[in-house]
């Protein structure tokens, strides 16, 4: 590549502008130094017109690194991310850069190169002429031409640390462009490259700020959230804010050890010291005691690589099972005096390098790299580095903690202090609360007492309060009418001794007359009381230890005993548990004795009570009684009644009806002769003819047939008439036996015949039967049969009472409009239950229906809803004994106003002493 001073085109030079304002606009507008270089490497090859141009960064190894890169439809190959070795910059050419910010140009074909510095090597002013030639190293063509590489075009790029004015400038990386062909830069491209290398530099600085300012508020964040955990008095969070300091120095795991109070605080990942060490904690270990008592006030220690530490080579041992490498130690003092120590733990880690071709360091020197087939080295086991800002945030957190744990040390020396004296002050102020809260608490133990004057309950209630007062673990109350434990309180898995009896020989008269005068015993340690051995063995029996007893005294006489239990362990009972125990027992004598002048009270009441009841159960009954023998009479006459009209009249009609078929007959002879004649003398005399005329002789031959048949229907409708009544009166029939119910209902229905037919004042009643297949049922028939009649009569009153337009029960007229095109209908319905056993029978009507207070009573005795006169009140309370008492049935009735009346009655099949038998 040659060098020219020879002004191109007026459009070149405006490109030159251009780039440079695209360059300054860029690093202006963002502060992503990778965005930076990636367009200054865009923007430059556009430039040139070069194959390939990329920014070549330094490590701190001398290595480096290609960050950025910008080719030329691939026209060679990409190096971005490739690393490549020391060696192949020379340090000699590294100087040149950096101290005459030398620009070289390379001219393969020529093996030629350009040398352009902008100020003397010896003199350091600014050169006039700016290029000057000579050889190039034979190596250096072998290596470009391995690239691909006919020209190319290098410039330094330097950073100068603008924190520091005195720092001197630092070489950065290079610019470079590589051309696959000879390429003529002309001297206002140089000085234009040269000024966008400069721009970049300023980039870098610019980023280098930004990226120090980050770090720099991060750590004041980290410092910030740290104080506000540490500080947050009584509640420091240290757990929170050894996690925080982990977090923010990017380790793994850490630990914070408290001297004072060997507390440990951990997270993440941890060390453990093997067991023949003894001692399990590190920071207990008598060399990291000693390496403490060493560390001076506000030294932070860091090493990257804890195995090559001597002083840490036993302690080592701890980390092997973990990745553990990296570790910082802050050693936490307060006036001098060692407090604690904060550690923190960085794994190591495993690297991965892309090399531009294989470094091998024993032919670096002989021959040139003449391959750059990218070739990846791993490394294991990588020390993490503590950089200088880890070191400044440790220290900047070092007198945080150290305050934050003297706070807290001091803090629970004051609460223990605190906590001393209010233990003192409760000591002294117990015993007078106490006196105190025995009144209170007797008064209210005697007020529940008193809530209530059942005996039961009031000895309950007397256990159950005074047990949690004593804190006891059994109370009871031992009765000695009948010398057993009557009512008891237990807490805990302990025994029940409920209606336990004690052993008379254990419990001489004397024991009995001393508590009748007072006496009360306590007893502390069951197994050294001076007891009988009797006693003693009783009382183990029922897993008692210790015992507190006082006698309840009413008036002269001892009713019983008030006793504590202590099962688990003996007890010393204390004078003012006995005060109260006493106490309790003279207020549960006072309770007992109103319970028991309530009880007493309670049974003159009941027995009152009863004797009320039986007279009025015996009223009830000389009622029913009644009733019956007036149903009876009444039936009985009834029955006999129709029973004999029924058999008078059956004469008659049988003979009229045995009779009726011959006068018939004899009938039908006559008017056969009669016929013959008119055949046979087709002209009668003149008398007969007249005698014909008169009579209206084919009238009365025609009629006569139709008399004799009207005369045999009725005899029919009599007889039929006559069967009904005599079947409904059922004199035949008193006893239980096997009847088919629908004819029993067939010929109720036919009695009522006369009152289901209609007049000009009110409809027919529709009678609607859904008789469902049913066996014969075992029952009384007769009275089954009234039970039939009652419900009908009353079905058909109702519906009679709504076409005349009066309220059910009341008496008061209705409006007729409300019942017009109404049909009166009376619907029966009859089945059998699942099983065959029980017959269900159902009649309903839809009447004006019956409120809820009629329903109530229509069973009940002369209880009617009919006008006076019109009804006595015993047919439902009749049927419903028959079919409750006597047939042992369900009957129900169902009704509400404006939607009829439905009776539903239930009866077995078979009669319940032929079902038990």
């Amino acid at each position: 590549m040659t060098f020219t001073d020879k002004p191109n085109e007026l459009q070149q030079s405006l490109d030159q502008e251009t780039l440079l304002h695209r360059m300054i606009k860029q690093i202006r507008r963002s502060l992503d130094l990778q965005e930076i270089l990636t367009t200054t490497v865009n923007q430059v090859r556009l430039f040139l017109g070069a194959d390939r141009v990329k920014v070549y960064r330094f490590d701190a190894d001398g290595s480096g690194e290609v960050i950025a890169e910008s080719i030329h439809q691939q026209t060679l190959p990409s190096l971005l991310g490739l690393r490549f070795p020391v060696h192949d910059i020379p340090q000699e050419a590294r100087e040149m850069f950096l101290l005459a910010q030398q620009r070289s140009i390379v001219d393969v074909a020529n093996g030629k190169i350009g040398l352009s510095p902008l100020q003397s090597k010896e003199t350091g002013k600014r050169l006039q002429t700016n290029i000057y030639y000579r050889q190039v190293d034979p190596c250096h063509i072998q290596y470009l031409k391995a690239m691909g590489v006919q020209s190319s075009l290098v410039l330094p790029i330097l950073h100068s640390d603008l924190q520091e004015q005195s720092a001197k400038p630092k070489l950065w990386g290079l610019l470079v462009a590589h051309h696959t062909k000879p390429r003529k830069i002309l001297k206002r491209e140089l000085k234009l490259l040269q000024q966008v290398a400069d721009q970049v530099a300023i980039a870098i600085a610019q980023s280098n700020l930004l990226t120090t300012a980050g770090i720099k508020q991060e750590r004041e964040a980290t410092i910030n959230r740290v104080t506000t955990l540490l500080h947050k008095l009584p509640t420091i969070q240290l757990q929170g804010a050894v996690e925080e300091v982990i977090s923010a120095l990017n380790g793994v795991g850490g630990r914070l050890y408290i001297e004072q109070s060997r507390e440990l605080y951990t997270w993440g990942e941890q060390p453990t010291l093997p067991y023949e060490l003894d001692n399990n904690i590190i920071e207990q270990h008598p060399m990291w005691q000693n390496w403490m008592a060493e560390c001076k006030q506000g030294n932070i220690w860091a090493t990257a690589d804890l195995y090559k530490e001597p002083h840490l080579r036993v302690l080592a041992l701890a980390f092997r099972s973990t990745q553990i490498r990296g570790l910082m130690v802050i050693p936490l003092h307060y006036r001098e005096k060692f407090i604690g120590v904060l550690s923190i733990f960085r794994s190591e880690f495993e690297t991965e390098i892309l090399w531009a071709g294989r470094c091998e360091q024993n032919r670096r020197q002989l021959l040139p790299q003449l391959s750059f087939e990218v070739w990846q080295e791993q490394k294991k086991g990588q020390a993490p580095e503590w950089k200088p800002e880890d070191i400044l945030l440790a220290q900047a957190l070092y007198e945080h903690f150290s305050m934050a744990i003297q706070q807290q040390q001091m803090y629970k020396q004051v609460q223990t202090l605190n906590a001393n004296l209010e233990l003192r002050v409760q000591e002294q102020t117990a015993e007078l609360e106490k006196s105190l809260l025995f009144t209170k608490i007797l008064k209210q133990v005697t007020e529940q007492i008193r809530r209530t004057l059942e005996l039961q309950t009031t000895l309950q209630t007397i256990v159950r309060e005074v047990r949690p007062l004593l804190n006891s673990d059994r109370v009871l109350i031992f009765q000695l009418k009948s010398k057993s434990v009557i009512v008891e309180e237990i807490n805990g898995n302990w025994q029940s001794v409920l209606g336990v009896n004690a052993p008379e020989e254990c419990f001489p008269d004397e024991h009995t007359r001393l508590y009748c005068q007072g006496r009360v015993r306590a007893i502390n340690n069951v197994s050294t009381a001076s007891l009988s051995d009797c006693h003693r063995e009783y009382l183990q029996s029922l897993q008692v230890q210790a015992n507190l007893i006082v006698p309840i005294n009413i008036g002269m006489e001892l009713w019983g005993l008030l006793i504590a239990h202590e099962c688990e362990a003996p007890r010393n009972w204390q004078n003012a548990e006995i005060d109260l125990l006493q106490q309790l027992g003279d207020q549960a004598a006072i309770a007992i004795q109103q319970a028991q002048l309530y009880e007493q009270t309670c049974d003159a009441e009941i027995e009152a009570r009863n004797q009320a009841a039986q007279l009025e159960h015996t009223l009830h009954q000389l009622q029913e009684t009644q009733t019956r023998l007036i149903h009876t009479e009444k039936m009985s006459g009834l029955g006999q009644l129709v029973a004999g009209v029924a058999h008078e009249i059956n004469n008659p009609v049988n003979f009229i009806y045995g009779n009726l078929c011959h006068a018939s007959d004899y009938t039908e002879q006559l008017l056969e002769i009669l016929r013959l004649y008119q055949l046979h003398y087709p002209h009668p005399h003149s008398e007969i003819k007249a005698a014909i005329e008169a009579v209206d002789f084919e009238f009365l031959v025609e009629d006569l047939p139709k008399i004799m048949t009207s005369m045999q229907v009725g005899t029919d409708r009599i007889r039929s008439i006559v069967l009904s009544l005599r079947n409904f009166s059922r004199l035949d029939e008193a006893e239980n036996k096997r009847v088919d119910l629908h004819e029993g209902i067939d010929n109720t229905l036919l009695i009522l015949q006369h009152r289901l037919k209609g007049n000009a004042e009110f409809p027919r009643i529709e009678v609607i039967k859904d008789y469902g297949n049913i066996p014969e049922v075992e029952c009384y028939a007769g009275q089954m049969n009234q039970v039939f009649m009652n419900i009908f009569s009353n079905a058909i009153d109702a519906l009679l009472m709504q076409a005349e337009g009066w309220e059910m029960g009341t008496g008061d007229k209705r409006d007729k409009k409300n019942n017009a095109g109404l049909i009166p209908t009376i619907h029966i319905s009859t089945k059998a239950s699942a099983d065959n056993s029980y017959l269900l029978i159902r009649i309903s009507d839809n009447g004006p229906g019956m409120p809820e207070e009629v329903k109530k009573r229509i069973f009940d005795p002369f209880y009617t809803t009919k006008p006076v006169g019109k009804g006595t009140g015993l047919g439902l309370a009749i049927s419903y004994q028959i079919i409750v008492e006597k047939h042992s049935g369900i009957m129900e009735c169902i009704s509400e106003p404006g939607k009829g009346t439905e009776f539903w009655i239930e009866i077995p099949i078979k009669s319940p002493e032929k079902i038990v038998n």
